[in-house]
Order: C-alpha cells, then structure tokens, then sequence
C-alpha cells in the first residue's frame, strides 16, 4: 500500500484471505491465474515483475511457489506498511523465491521504482479502489513509465455504485493498452482486469506523486 489518509488497518484487511470462499480469496487465485498465464506465454530467460501496494504479497508469492521456473522472475514488491513488509518476506523465504525483494516505501511516489522498473508485468491490485477517480486515471496515465515494451499489466477494482470500470477500461485504452481479459462476476463485485502494452515506453521520473490513498 501507499501512505494513506484513513486510520484502515492493512495488516488484518489480509485476513479475509483465510476464508477460501472469501471474495478476496476468490479475487486472489484469478490474479494467480492470470500471472500464471502470463508467465506461459513469456519465454525470456529473465523477466522484471513489479507489484504496487503489494500487501503481503500473496498473489506473486503464491503463483511463483509452485512454478520450476520462478528463478525467471526478477521481482519488486512495493509496500508501506512494516508489518506487511514483515509478512512478504516471511512468504519469500518460506516459499524459496531468492528473486523477490521487498521494499517498504510509498508506491504513491515515482521515488519508489527506481530499481523495478520498467516492468516487463505490473500487479495493480487493490490499488484503483482506494485512490481518487482523478487518482484512478493518473495512475493508468503513469503506466507508460513503469512499462517495458510488451509488458502486461494486472488490475482491480471493485463495482460498487458508481461502476468506474468502463471508464477504466477506456483510460487504459487511451495509455496504449490492448484489453486481454476482464471479469466482472455477477455474484460479487470485484473485477479482474489484464491489458497489454502496445505503446511507446517512457522514463520515470525520479519522484513525484502518482497517487494517494483515500481508503
């Protein structure tokens, strides 16, 4: 997560994920899947993954556990909260994935990325549905900076009134992205989203605000 304005506790909000039945849990294995599916479509030898606001990293930690050829992945998590810093590198190491590092820091700020971009797939998880509308957009509009060429980006949000997913959809169309994936399912209200990249690659600054956190 980034420095935020609201007293959310970000180290129980994980808890959910000990219910397999959860919506987060559910939320969870469709982002594994599709890191997984992307990790079959890749063939490099190395390949940079960057996770934004990455909590406890069990999206990558868990899609990388099982795969033998995890020592592919040369991964940033970016987090703020110590304690979930604490818990991802215990994930790391249990799950012996000598490729992930953990950086506490503000994923809100270009500062955070100087190391981890671009990104040849970026994880946007549980961000879109905690910063502004303006916020959400800016995001999106940034991604040209923490992109490699190609590079896919992984994202959610949730469909509560007003749905801002269409308009999302649109602003990563608008940002050079080609749609490859998006669920919105009935019973619940998080969405999954997967865009590739197909535009020009640009230099992230060295700081400066890309978003807030407001829940």
């Amino acid at each position: 997560m980034a420095s935020v304005t609201a007293a959310t506790d970000w180290h129980d909000w994980h808890l959910p994920y000990d219910d397999d039945t959860s919506p987060l849990s559910r939320r969870l294995r469709l982002v594994q899947r599709h890191i997984n599916d992307w990790l079959d479509g890749r063939t490099e030898s190395s390949l940079r993954v960057v996770s934004v606001c990455a909590g406890q990293g069990h999206d990558l930690i868990g899609a990388l556990a099982s795969r033998s050829d995890a020592d592919r992945v040369r991964a940033e998590l970016i987090e703020f909260d110590p304690r979930n810093v604490a818990a991802a590198r215990i994930g790391i190491s249990g799950a012996g994935l000598n490729g992930i590092t953990v950086t506490q820091a503000d994923a809100g700020d270009f500062a955070a990325y100087g190391t981890a971009v671009p990104a040849d797939l970026v994880v946007l998880a549980g961000v879109l549905g905690n910063i502004s509308d303006g916020d959400v957009r800016a995001t999106i509009g940034a991604l040209p900076r923490l992109c490699a060429s190609n590079a896919t980006v992984i994202w959610t949000r949730a469909r509560r009134h007003p749905d801002l997913t269409p308009a999302i959809r649109g602003w990563f169309a608008d940002a050079g992205f080609a749609e490859e994936a998006f669920h919105a399912p009935a019973d619940v209200l998080f969405s999954v989203g997967v865009d590739r990249f197909h535009g020009q690659p640009q230099q992230a600054p060295p700081n400066g605000r890309i978003f807030t956190f407001v829940a």
